[in-house]
């Protein structure tokens, strides 16, 4: 088949190769789709260079969000050849077909395009899970989403408007506040120019952010702890800075406030009930018209690159989208 690959760790302008591999039969529990569409992300580029959490073993095909129909099931997988699925694997979902976990894939709504469906499970999921779960976000609280014109942040606003929460956005650009404005958002703050604590209290009345949302980490997590309210909950969901913060426990204690972080993985090990019912849930919303994916690139397969590009420059509101176009 098709795919792109990595044959080294590096930089992804270096080592990514597209070419012929061997489809994997799928194994217990997994399901083999063919490819409908992809989603990226910021975790892609920190695989390929060989920087994230676990590293992949090489050679492999770079792609973790999936959407498409059921070619190969493996035994004890819970769909059939045919189906619409939608899920996440390590690696694997640039390429014309893809293998995915069973539990950790689902059913797609008959309304709901690959399109809409790649770029969805992630985002949301993260953002349902760590806002609610962890977060604990009750209506009438504040949040503050942090990189809110991302996949991870857009989704984040609808969830938390959704919840009956007052939102407030930071992003750097016009563009990129206008589109936060337009998922829900309450307030905006351009970080670029203006201090987001400083505001935070300024729209707060000196309260502080109830639930703060943090893809970001690096300084954005270091100068977050000054605007948290009391009792207030501080959600790691990623470090799309490239710095991962520390922090004395001793702020935490003095403020009297909780930092917490999560990986859907991890629920899905410990708590799986927790991803069943929020996904239920997020499609429901969805079929209601409460959330939905923002695309902004949708681009054929053979421009990877370029959508890496667009990810690494922050030219990127919401998702970028590839689809199975091979010429």
């Amino acid at each position: 088949m098709l795919a792109w690959k990595v044959i080294e760790y590096g930089y992804y302008k270096d080592v990514l190769e597209q070419g012929e591999m061997p489809r994997t039969e799928p194994g217990p529990g997994q399901v083999e789709i063919r490819v409908g569409a992809t989603a990226l992300s910021f975790a892609q580029m920190l695989r390929i260079a060989g920087q994230y959490q676990l590293k992949d073993p090489l050679p492999f095909i770079p792609g973790m969000d999936a959407a498409g129909e059921v070619v190969a099931v493996g035994p004890e997988c819970p769909f059939a050849v045919g189906d619409r699925v939608m899920g996440t694997a390590a690696t694997g979902a640039c390429a014309e077909y893809s293998v995915l976990q069973g539990d950790l894939s689902y059913r797609v709504p008959e309304a709901m395009p690959d399109t809409d469906a790649a770029a969805f499970l992630n985002a949301h999921q993260t953002s349902y899970v760590g806002l609610v779960h962890q977060g604990r976000l009750k209506a009438g609280e504040v949040v503050l989403v942090h990189g809110a014109a991302g996949g991870v942040g857009l989704a984040a606003i609808q969830i938390g408007r959704m919840l009956g929460a007052t939102v407030i956005a930071t992003a750097s650009s016009p563009e990129k506040l206008a589109a936060c404005t337009a998922q829900g958002a309450h307030h905006v703050i351009d970080y670029s120019k203006d201090d987001f604590v400083a505001a935070v209290q300024d729209i707060t009345a000196g309260h502080g952010a109830d639930v703060i949302y943090d893809p970001v980490g690096g300084d954005v997590f270091d100068r977050s702890r000054r605007c948290i309210a009391f009792d207030g909950r501080l959600v790691v969901v990623g470090f799309a800075s490239g710095r991962i913060p520390e922090i004395a426990v001793n702020r935490m204690l003095l403020r009297t406030f909780s930092v917490t972080g999560f990986t859907l993985h991890a629920y899905k090990a410990h708590q799986p009930q927790v991803l069943e019912q929020a996904q239920q849930t997020l499609f429901d919303r969805y079929l209601e018209g409460h959330v939905k994916p923002v695309i902004s690139h949708t681009l054929p397969m053979t421009r990877l690159v370029e959508g890496l590009d667009l990810l690494e420059s922050r030219q990127v509101i919401g998702k970028v989208v590839l689809l199975p176009e091979w010429e």
